[in-house]
């Protein structure tokens, strides 16, 4: 017996993080309808026993729990609108859980909307990468009414290990964004270190591996300061996307009336990784931009 077994989810958005995901959740007993803006994932996941479908509109009305990762505030307002929308497949009972990172004053907006049709809205960003996705270990940070919550739980358990239901619709979304502004300060840290040590005639592969016992130690300084000393820079979380939540870690500040002077300096990293046309490496690849400095 699958945790899942009998559910009937929907997933939208079958990139680097979606499609482990979909898998852990099929694999779990789900019946899956799935859907993608390629039709190669959705494609191969109907190979594996999936049901593909061509818009976001038949996933919802397919399904009890509709999940969309995809890239960014702009894509999650495509997906939930018009005519092929999610929203016009909801019915009362249903919910809706964005697990993508994006923007907290849509988020609310969004689930105003979804709430009007009589359904539940959820926001469930995560962290942890390709590599929890896969091993259904993933972050999970948490913004939702107490009385969705005990539905979409069995799912959270399938896809992560650190779950924390944070607070009220937003809250998970707040909750990621802090953790971006962290992360991409690490990263540009982990990746300034390394290369002051190189320059320094040290060898940064043995700098890493002694900074690990100590308070340098972090998930950063492991995983993705071993790909700054490998130079593999094949995406697990694309810098593109990185300077996407950078840029949003930004505006809510504003909004909030707080000046981030660390993540201001921050952003000018990401943005030279796309100016040098390298938005597609993964986020170790910030350690290029700290080298041409």
């Amino acid at each position: 017996m699958g945790a899942l077994d009998g559910s009937k989810i929907g997933f939208i958005g079958l990139g680097l993080m979606g499609k482990p995901m979909a898998r852990n959740l099929h694999a779990a007993g789900a019946d899956m309808t799935v859907t993608s803006r390629s039709p190669g994932p959705a494609e191969e996941l109907a190979d594996e026993g999936m049901t593909a479908v061509a818009s976001a509109r038949e996933v919802a009305e397919a399904s009890d729990i509709v999940i969309v990762m995809v890239t960014d505030t702009s894509a999650v307002d495509k997906v939930l609108h018009g005519d092929d929308g999610v929203i016009a497949g909801l019915s009362p009972g249903k919910t809706v859980i964005d697990m993508s990172t994006t923007k907290v004053r849509e988020t609310r907006a969004w689930a105003e909307e979804v709430k009007a049709v009589g359904a539940h809205y959820i926001d469930a960003p995560v962290s942890g990468g390709t590599v929890g996705a896969e091993a259904g270990e993933l972050t999970i940070m948490i913004g939702a009414d107490a009385d969705a919550l005990p539905g979409a739980m069995p799912v959270f358990e399938v896809l992560g290990r650190n779950i924390t239901h944070i607070g009220d619709i937003g809250a998970g979304q707040v909750t990621k964004t802090a953790n971006q502004a962290i992360v991409g300060m690490t990263l540009a840290a982990v990746a300034e270190g390394l290369t002051l040590a190189d320059r320094a005639g040290v060898d940064p592969g043995k700098v890493r591996t002694a900074l690990l016992g100590g308070f340098a130690e972090s998930r950063v300084l492991d995983l993705h300061g071993g790909r700054m000393v490998e130079r593999q820079f094949e995406p697990g979380g694309r810098a593109s996307v990185h300077h996407k939540d950078i840029l949003q870690a930004l505006e809510l500040a504003e909004q909030v009336g707080l000046d981030l002077v660390s993540t201001r300096t921050n952003l000018l990293l990401w943005q030279k990784m796309l100016d040098r046309g390298w938005q597609d490496l993964d986020q170790a690849g910030i350690i290029r931009a700290v080298e041409e400095e």
